[in-house]
């Protein structure tokens, strides 16, 4: 998908569907890692100084910074990413956040565009060709159930339901 090419006019949305990744890290949590990687170099630590290995006690610090800073990088990165579905009137629209950022976006027909799961390749939208992934961030469950209202939608969306009022007043009343 190339990187946000000019924006789209606001149409009205008929359908949208929001999917971010688990974010179950809390900051006790975060305690929690802090203190066992605490625990881990105090005690590998004693170890190696009654080993006569004391130059290891300062990798043994840096490993366990460096793990928490990576915990804490990632915690927040997911916290900003997220996939956009949707479907207007003219476009079926699939727009990506990664966490640091960057902005993806693929914009298919939906009169064309069908929806394709396989446990192998997980759910994608695909038009003429163009296999477009989505529900990343969705358990197996999560997008089969994204998968039938992705069917649904686009199903209704081909088969309009036209309403005449003109039509209405022109049919013969029945006796009731």
């Amino acid at each position: 998908m190339p990187a946000m090419p000019e924006p789209i006019p606001a149409e009205p949305v008929l359908f949208e569907a929001v999917s971010t990744p688990p974010r179950s890290f809390r900051p006790r949590g975060f305690v929690v890692m802090l203190a066992l990687g605490l625990l881990w170099s105090l005690g590998g630590g004693a170890v190696f100084v009654l080993l006569g290995a004391w130059p290891v006690l300062p990798f043994l610090g840096v490993e366990v910074v460096g793990a928490l800073v990576l915990v804490a990088l990632h915690h927040r990165w997911s916290g900003q990413a997220r996939e956009v579905v949707s479907l207007t009137r003219r476009h079926l629209m699939v727009r990506r956040r990664s966490g640091i950022g960057r902005w993806e976006r693929a914009v298919l027909d939906p009169y064309w565009a069908r929806v394709e799961w396989s446990e192998r390749q997980g759910l994608a939208l695909v038009q003429r060709g163009r296999r477009v992934p989505i529900g990343r961030f969705l358990s197996e469950e999560e997008q089969q159930d994204l998968a039938a209202a992705l069917k649904r939608v686009l199903a209704e969306y081909r088969a309009p339901v036209f309403d005449n009022p003109q039509l209405h007043e022109a049919r013969p009343h029945k006796p009731e």
